[in-house]
């Protein structure tokens, strides 16, 4: 017996001082994810938790308040008036529920917000002239041109939920730019009158999940000045083929941004599915008000459709600094990095990643000049232009080109690309 509880003492003593280290040694913690320049990316990017819209007040559902159901009413003045009664009844959500609401430009107020029901469809007027005139932001230039379909500036906490679509109904626009162009093809894309679908301007904390986004006469979502953007299932749409398709459409314009998380979204459109702005023209890097860079970008977990270019810098760029696209599965893309080298406009693009990318591509990486419309506007020498820190990791994808980059040391360098484990066409490419 005396044996036995000696043992028994032992085991137990063995177990305090086990639970005593165990208590005394400091937590894993599990390793900060890093931006492509090393520093640590904050947790707000691993948050993909959606709004719960029944949190941001009172529900303004728009047939409550005189709104028709009726797909071919024009019915502007309504729509804005019940925003306009949310925003002095101190604020809250703006619901289109199941039916069509035609409508021009909208503008949402702080504190409102929008939620596009099942079935809901917020569509847009065809005709140019429902869309005001306005001083906005374009191509890289402020300028004073058409507003979109909703529009949301100077707001913090601005929210657009779904599922329901807004749809920029932008059949009669994608025609009249095409004839444009058989009439004229120097045209540029701002002749040929065409509003976008969303235009986000110098907001904060803004959220647009689960909607639908369909045939938008131009691009679809620009976001300008903003900073703490995230796009949680967002599905883009604007045909590349068929009867007539959608020009410049891209899905995201991503403009003078800081802190953007594009996640869970799909993307199809007949040109850019993410395009990384920031300004154009010889001396664009000294406007540091209207122009600038673009920080903290990151696009993960998507699915594209077909596209131009699956991430790509420019046309009208400046700086963009740790963009990292991952995890993606992309179907048919044109490209999927595409640096857009402007000859009129000093541009880096540094510390950009991409990794984890499925799927089939034209090419993969596609470097060249992007000369449409080129202008130096009187300068005599050409703004020189860099890329840098450029890494491509954990691909499997088939494609016919891998890299097709076009040098032209007068004009620009890239330095050598990053290749880590990447299979093409079932091929290891050389690191």
């Amino acid at each position: 017996m005396k044996n036995t509880s000696m043992k028994v003492l032992a085991v137990v003593v063995a177990a305090l001082c086990s639970l005593a280290a165990g208590a005394r040694a400091p937590k894993r913690r599990k390793p900060a994810e890093l931006w492509p320049d090393g520093t640590p990316i904050a947790a707000w990017f691993s948050d993909t938790a959606r709004v719960d819209v029944s949190t941001l007040g009172r529900q303004y559902v728009l047939t409550d308040y005189g709104v028709k159901k009726d797909s071919t009413l024009l019915q502007t003045e309504a729509i804005q008036a019940v925003i306009d009664r949310a925003a002095r009844e101190g604020g809250g959500v703006v619901v289109v529920p199941e039916g069509t609401f035609l409508s021009g430009s909208l503008f949402f107020r702080q504190g409102t917000h929008l939620h596009l029901s099942a079935g809901g469809v917020l569509k847009g007027s065809d005709f140019i002239g429902d869309f005001p005139l306005g001083d906005t932001r374009l191509e890289g230039q402020n300028i004073r041109y058409f507003m979109a379909l909703v529009n949301a500036i100077g707001l913090d906490g601005f929210t657009i939920s779904g599922p329901g679509t807004l749809n920029g109904n932008g059949e009669r626009y994608w025609r009249s730019f095409w004839l444009r162009r058989q009439y004229n093809p120097q045209c540029t894309n701002l002749e040929e009158m065409r509003p976008r679908l969303v235009f986000i301007q110098d907001c904060r904390n803004v959220t647009l999940q689960e909607a639908h986004f369909l045939n938008s006469p131009f691009w679809t979502c620009h976001l300008y000045r903003c900073e703490n953007v995230k796009a949680l299932g967002i599905y883009t749409h604007a045909p590349s083929n068929g009867p007539v398709k959608a020009p410049s459409c891209d899905a995201f314009d991503v403009d003078v941004c800081t802190n953007v998380l594009i996640h869970g979204c799909y993307m199809d459109v007949n040109d850019d599915a993410v395009a990384l702005k920031g300004g154009k023209g010889p001396w664009a890097d000294k406007d540091t008000v209207g122009n600038g860079p673009n920080r903290n970008i990151i696009i993960e977990n998507c699915t594209y459709g077909f596209c131009h270019g699956a991430l790509t810098c420019g046309s009208e760029s400046l700086l963009n600094h740790n963009v990292i696209l991952r995890r993606c599965h992309v179907e048919g893309a044109d490209r999927i990095l595409w640096l857009k080298m402007r000859p009129d406009t000093p541009q880096r693009y540094e510390y950009i990643r991409v990794e984890d990318i499925t799927g089939s591509a034209t090419r993969v990486v596609f470097v060249h000049p992007w000369t449409q419309f080129f202008d130096l506007k009187g300068r005599e020498d050409v703004p020189y232009s860099t890329s840098a820190n450029v890494t491509l990791r954990n691909l499997n994808m088939t494609c016919r080109t891998f890299l097709d980059m076009e040098e032209r040391p007068d004009q620009y360098s890239v330095e050598p690309l990053r290749i880590e484990n990447c299979i093409i066409n079932g091929q290891p490419v050389p690191q």
